[in-house]
C-alpha cells in the first residue's frame, strides 16, 4: 500500500459498484480513510469489505445524492467518523432513456437523469464546499463523461445533456471556489469495464468485440485506469489543475 493519501479522508459517491468502487479501493490502497456512499447498503457493504480485506479503512453511508438532506447528513457523518473531509469524488450517476431519440424520452426518465446526474453533483458540491470552506479547503473530483462536452452519439440525449452539464458545472465551480482553497476538477471516462458501459442486451464478451473497432485503442479502459486519473487530480501532484476536465476514453473523442 502506498502512503500518498495517509491521513486524508475521502468521500466517494456511487461507491457500491463499477467505477465508484474502483475509486474507493484505489484511495484506500494509498492510505486514505474512505467513506463509501450510495443508495444500496448491500453493495456498499461489499465495497467496505473489499477495502478492509486489503488492509484499508472504510465506512459505508447510505445516501441519495438527489436529496439535499441526505447529502448534508452524509458530509456530517463523514466528518463525525473521521474528523475531516479532505477529498470528495462525486461519481453517482444513472442512465435512463437509452436507445430513444430526444423527442421520445419520457419526462420521467429525463427528470430522473437530470436530478441525479446534475442536481446530485451540485448538491454534493454544495455541502462539501460548505465544510471545506470552513476547514482550510479541499479537493473535489466530479465524474463526467466523454459523452457530453466532448462527443455525442445518437439516442442518449438525457445522459449526454446531463454529463455536458457536469463538465460545465465543474469549470464554473472551480472558478467560484479556488479562492477558498478548494480545487475542483473532473474526469470524463469513455467506455470502461463497468456495468454502465454495457449496451442493452450486451455482455462483457460482446463489449470486448465491439470496442476492438469502435475506439482507437481497441479496448475499454480498466476501472483502475479511471481511478488512477481521479487520484492524480486529487493529489498534490495536480496542485495547479483547476477546472480541468481530464478525458480518459481510449481516444474516442480525440
Amino acid at each position: 500500500m502506498s502512503a500518498r493519501f495517509n491521513g486524508r479522508t475521502v468521500l466517494v459517491t456511487g461507491a457500491g459498484s463499477g467505477l465508484g468502487q474502483a475509486i474507493a479501493l484505489a484511495f484506500a490502497s494509498e492510505g486514505a480513510s474512505v467513506v463509501a456512499a450510495g443508495r444500496s447498503a448491500v453493495t456498499l457493504a461489499e465495497t467496505v469489505a473489499l477495502i478492509e480485506k486489503a488492509g484499508g479503512t472504510a465506512a459505508a453511508v447510505t445516501a441519495d445524492v438527489s436529496r439535499s438532506d441526505d447529502v448534508r447528513e452524509l458530509v456530517r457523518a463523514t466528518v463525525g467518523r473521521y474528523g475531516t473531509l479532505d477529498i470528495a469524488v462525486n461519481n453517482a450517476g444513472i442512465l435512463r432513456g437509452a436507445g430513444q431519440p430526444a423527442g421520445e424520452i419520457s419526462e420521467e426518465d429525463w427528470d430522473a437523469v437530470l436530478r441525479t446526474n446534475v442536481t446530485g453533483v451540485w448538491l454534493a458540491m454544495k455541502h462539501q464546499i460548505a465544510h471545506m470552506a470552513q476547514n482550510g479547503g479541499g479537493t473535489i473530483v466530479n465524474i463526467s463523461s466523454n459523452l457530453g462536452a466532448h462527443m455525442r452519439i445518437p439516442n442518449l440525449a438525457a445522459y449526454i445533456t446531463s454529463k455536458a452539464a457536469v463538465s460545465a458545472l465543474t469549470r464554473a465551480a472551480a472558478l467560484d471556489h479556488i479562492h477558498q482553497g478548494i480545487r475542483i476538477n473532473a474526469v470524463s471516462p469513455g467506455a470502461a469495464i463497468a456495468p454502465m458501459s454495457l449496451r442493452p442486451g450486451e455482455n462483457d464478451a460482446d463489449r470486448i468485440e465491439r470496442l476492438k473497432s469502435e475506439n482507437p485503442l481497441g479496448r475499454a479502459a480498466a476501472a483502475a485506469e479511471i481511478a488512477a486519473a481521479v487520484l492524480y487530480l486529487a493529489s498534490p501532484d495536480a496542485g495547479s489543475a483547476v477546472g480541468t476536465d481530464l478525458v480518459v476514453d481510449s481516444g474516442s473523442s480525440a
